[in-house]
């Protein structure tokens, strides 16, 4: 883990400064228990963007089947570019991936094989960076760049304005009338830093409280 990402301390001292400083999400916290963001990582930087490929516009169930079938793949070793790049496209197909889903993979394989992207270097580079980078691979917006830098990179200010989720259960917690627009949620935002990607983990997981 870089110097840039969190430890399970820290995550636990976040927790107690989100509590202190917003008490509408300290309420909600409390009620919630401690920060499991760091739980359930993939093993590798490339495991988690085939990962985050295979999810897209899929239910978090139906993501896990297929991405088990994709892993399947490799029964005895770890995924990687050239591994990927030599998998015939029916095969990748017959796990269940789309023919866009594949496309995106070949161009993923493609650039790290290339040098264009470099997965290791990631875990030095400032945020904003890792979003560039991210996002210069087909299939890849600012939100799936944006779940790298917290799940995987556990990078801990990240605040995904453009997530529903987010939007919905801010919302919902702060009673308001419409759904926020990204200048609010920076604006809430604002009581969480250095520390948005814990609030985040949370508002996620408010969506769960029942009333």
């Amino acid at each position: 883990m870089s110097s840039r990402s969190l430890t399970p301390e820290q995550y636990a001292a976040a927790r107690r400064s989100l509590m202190r400083r917003d008490p509408i999400l300290g309420a909600a916290i409390k009620r919630i228990g401690p920060c499991l963001i760091a739980d359930d990582q993939h093993d590798d930087h490339l495991s988690a963007l085939c990962g985050s490929i295979v999810s897209q516009q899929l239910s978090t169930k139906a993501a896990s089947t297929i991405f088990g079938r994709f892993v399947a793949l490799f029964p005895s070793e770890t995924p990687t570019a050239q591994r990927i790049a030599a998998l015939d496209d029916t095969v990748l197909r017959g796990v269940g991936l789309s023919g866009q889903k594949v496309g995106y993979l070949r161009d993923l394989s493609a650039r790290i094989l290339d040098g264009r992207l470099k997965p290791e270097e990631l875990d030095d580079l400032d945020d904003e960076v890792v979003i560039e980078r991210l996002i210069a691979v087909k299939g890849f917006g600012r939100w799936t760049a944006e779940m790298f830098l917290m799940f995987r990179l556990h990078r801990p200010d990240v605040l995904p304005v453009g997530d529903l989720g987010i939007v919905n259960a801010v919302q919902r917690l702060y009673k308001l009338r419409k759904r926020p627009e990204p200048k609010k949620l920076h604006t809430l935002g604002e009581a969480w830093k250095p520390y948005r990607s814990v609030a985040s983990w949370y508002l996620w997981q408010s969506l769960k409280l029942t009333d």
